[in-house]
């Protein structure tokens, strides 16, 4: 029989790689929808990135569990209600303030979990983290680099800055709960826990935002719940469109 910190392990793992692979998703969908030919790229290559944490993490998740399953299984055959991932996350791109202002959160909060995690107990995940460290390093400075020039560019350029950053702003607080974590990972060594990374991730996102001469918004928290399967109206849209063609031709190799 399996022990419950071997399922607990196999639930973290699940959980941070669906962050990353739902925001890989909406990344991908601003290719040949970005404001320039090179955030095309940039954006497809920030998506690459995240979708590489997520194959990483899902694999080690589906071991974990031990039930079989497959990075692909866990991708593409999961119902809704069986994602973990942030809220935050799966919210529509809505313009390319909204999408910035998003990804300036999730990054920031993601260098420094990963920065954390780089030491876990656990060789998989520091693995993975000592990996991804480097890479959310650079989707931050990406990110950074566009509310600045968005929030301290022209009257227009700042009034859509300022709506990207309240629309999102209601889901930060969901990515500090530390309820749906089992306090046995963090005491092990085995993960971070999640409330210990706000104090980091809000100085560096607040510190963008005053350069960028943006207000940091008074915007009151959504309940969230995405941790525990409780997801916003656009995940469905999402996996509809993300699952369709593996649903419509189970078992085909590609």
């Amino acid at each position: 029989m399996r022990t419950p910190a071997v399922r607990e392990v196999a639930g973290y793992a699940l959980a941070l790689g669906d962050d990353a692979l739902i925001l890989a998703h909406r990344c991908s969908e601003w290719v040949t929808r970005a404001p320039e030919l090179e955030e095309d790229v940039a954006l497809a290559n920030i998506g690459l990135d995240l979708l590489g944490q997520a194959r990483l993490l899902l694999t080690y998740a589906g071991e974990a569990e031990g039930a079989g399953r497959t990075e692909d299984d866990l991708a593409y055959f999961r119902d809704e209600r069986a994602f973990t991932n942030l809220q935050l996350c799966e919210l529509d791109n809505g313009d390319f303030a909204v999408s910035m202002a998003r990804l300036l959160i999730f990054a920031s909060y993601a260098r420094e979990l990963y920065t954390r995690l780089s030491g876990s107990t656990d060789a998989t995940l520091a693995a993975v983290a000592q990996k991804a460290v480097k890479e959310v390093a650079y989707h931050v400075d990406h990110c950074a680099q566009w509310v600045l020039r968005l929030g301290d560019g022209t009257a227009v350029s700042h009034l859509r800055m300022q709506h990207g950053l309240d629309r999102v702003w209601p889901y930060v607080e969901e990515i500090f709960d530390d309820s749906w974590l089992d306090g046995s990972l963090v005491s092990m060594g085995v993960a971070v826990q999640p409330s210990s990374l706000r104090s980091a991730t809000m100085t560096a996102v607040e510190r963008v935002t005053k350069q960028a001469t943006l207000a940091v918004p008074d915007e009151g928290a959504v309940p969230g719940g995405g941790r525990f399967g409780l997801h916003t109206e656009e995940l469905g849209y999402l996996l509809a469109e993300f699952q369709h063609l593996t649903r419509s031709h189970p078992g085909v190799r590609w």
